[in-house]
C-alpha cells in the first residue's frame, strides 16, 4: 500500500468555483482537511482525536460565502498531519525517515527543527505522529501525488485571476489555538493578519484587512506570532500586482477544541466573516482605482 491508495474515494482537495468569478480574489484553506486515510491512521501512534490537534477545523466553512461573493476557493481534504502544503515542497526532517533525504531537501529550516516540515513529525502540543521511522518513499509519494497538484491548482487560480482582472489577492485562511496570547500583554487576539512583514501584500491591502476586522469589534494582531507561511511568501508579489495575506482565526470563537465540535459562536462568526469579505472585496484596496475587467 502507498499514498496512491489514500484518496481513491475522496479527492485530496477541491477547487470550488462560483458560477462566474467577478472579483480579483482567491481564497485558500490548506489546513482544514478532515479526511484521514485508514492507511495513514494505521501508521500513526496517535488516536483519531489526538491526531487532529493541528487541524484548522471548519475554516473552509467559516469562509464559505466567498463563492457567493464571486471568488473561487481551494480547500484541502487531506489533513495537515498527513501533509503540510504551507511548507516548501521538500522541508523534510531526516530524523523521521529510514533513508537519507535527497540532497536538495531543506533539512535545516526552523520549521523542520520544530517537527513541522512538509510531512510533519508532530501535531500541536508536540505529540509525535509516528511510533518509529517511516520510509522516505512515503514522503515522496505524498509530495508528488498531493502537494504538487495542490500548488499547481492554486497557481492556476491566481494566474487566471490576474489575467482577468490585472491584479489578484490571495486570502490564506487558517485557525489558531485559543491559548495564543500576545507576548507579555496577555491579550488574546481574535484574528492575526500576516503579510510577511510587508513583503507579501501592499500596505493598503493589509491595513484594510485589519481595519475591517477591527471595525467589526474584533481584536486583531499583525504578524505576531504568525506572519504567514510558505504560501503567502511564495505567491505574494505586490510589486507585480499579486497580494497574499494570511488570516488566523481564534478557535475559541467558534468551536470546542477538546471535542472538535462547533460552538454557538460558529454561525455569528461565519456571518461576520461574510461581512468582512464583502467589505474587503468592495474596497479592493490593491486595485488603485483600476476598473475590473468588463464582462
Amino acid at each position: 500500500m502507498s499514498p496512491e491508495t489514500d484518496f481513491r474515494d475522496v479527492a485530496p482537495f477541491e477547487v470550488r468555483q462560483p458560477e462566474r468569478q467577478t472579483v480579483p480574489f482567491v481564497f485558500n484553506s490548506p489546513h482544514s482537511g478532515r479526511h484521514y486515510p485508514q492507511r495513514f491512521l494505521a501508521m500513526a501512534r496517535l488516536d483519531r482525536d489526538a491526531i487532529r490537534r493541528s487541524e484548522d477545523c471548519f475554516v473552509d466553512e467559516l469562509f464559505r460565502e466567498a463563492l457567493a461573493l464571486g471568488a473561487p476557493m481551494l480547500t484541502a481534504n487531506f489533513p495537515r498531519a498527513y501533509l503540510d502544503v504551507n511548507r516548501e515542497p521538500w522541508e523534510l526532517d531526516p530524523r523521521m525517515f529510514l533513508e537519507t533525504p535527497p540532497p536538495f531537501a531543506n533539512v535545516r529550516s526552523a520549521r523542520v527543527a520544530g517537527g513541522l516540515g512538509t510531512v510533519p513529525r508532530i501535531v500541536g502540543e508536540g505529540q509525535e505522529i509516528y511510533g518509529g521511522k517511516i520510509p522516505l518513499e512515503e514522503a515522496v509519494g505524498r509530495i508528488n501525488l498531493v502537494y504538487k497538484p495542490y500548488h499547481e491548482s492554486l497557481r492556476r487560480l491566481i494566474v487566471a485571476t490576474q489575467a482577468r482582472f490585472g491584479v489578484a489577492a490571495l486570502i490564506d485562511c487558517h485557525s489558531m489555538p485559543a491559548s495564543i496570547r500576545l507576548g507579555d500583554s496577555g491579550i488574546r487576539p481574535d484574528f492575526i493578519v500576516g503579510d510577511r512583514f510587508g513583503a507579501s501584500a501592499s500596505a493598503a491591502m493589509t491595513e484594510a484587512t485589519i481595519g475591517i476586522l477591527t471595525s467589526l469589534g474584533y481584536t486583531v494582531a499583525h504578524n505576531k506570532p504568525y506572519a504567514g507561511g510558505f504560501i503567502t511568501e511564495h505567491y505574494g508579489r505586490p510589486a507585480r500586482g499579486l497580494h497574499a495575506v494570511q488570516i488566523e482565526v481564534n478557535r475559541g470563537l467558534y468551536m470546542n477544541e477538546r471535542t472538535y465540535r462547533k460552538s454557538s459562536g460558529f454561525e455569528p462568526l461565519a456571518q461576520d466573516i461574510a461581512r468582512f469579505m464583502t467589505l474587503l472585496i468592495r474596497s479592493a484596496p490593491f486595485v488603485e482605482e483600476r476598473p475590473l475587467a468588463a464582462e
